[in-house]
């Protein structure tokens, strides 16, 4: 499990993610989420809760996050849902 600060998330496998570090970038001025790059590590976050959590990424983890989302993988309609809610 990984554990939070408001400026730090600690991996016990990948290692420290200090966000004070972190460059954060958005596709665009209202853009909801944000990414930033510390050493070897990737962040991503709610751009309207900088001090709320962030998800950490090894680079080959980016790259198959990155690879599924130009597919598609995550776009609601393609996600099965189960109607019952379990």
């Amino acid at each position: 499990m990984a554990e939070t600060s408001n400026a730090t998330t600690t991996h016990p496998l990948k290692g420290t993610f200090d966000a004070s570090r972190a460059e954060w970038r958005k596709a665009s001025e209202d853009a909801e989420i944000e990414v930033g790059f510390v050493d070897d590590l990737i962040g991503m976050r709610h751009a309207k809760n900088p001090d709320g959590p962030v998800l950490v990424f090894t680079p080959a983890e980016w790259e198959a996050f990155l690879a599924g989302a130009k597919d598609g993988e995550f776009d609601p309609a393609r996600l099965e849902v189960d109607p019952s809610g379990a």
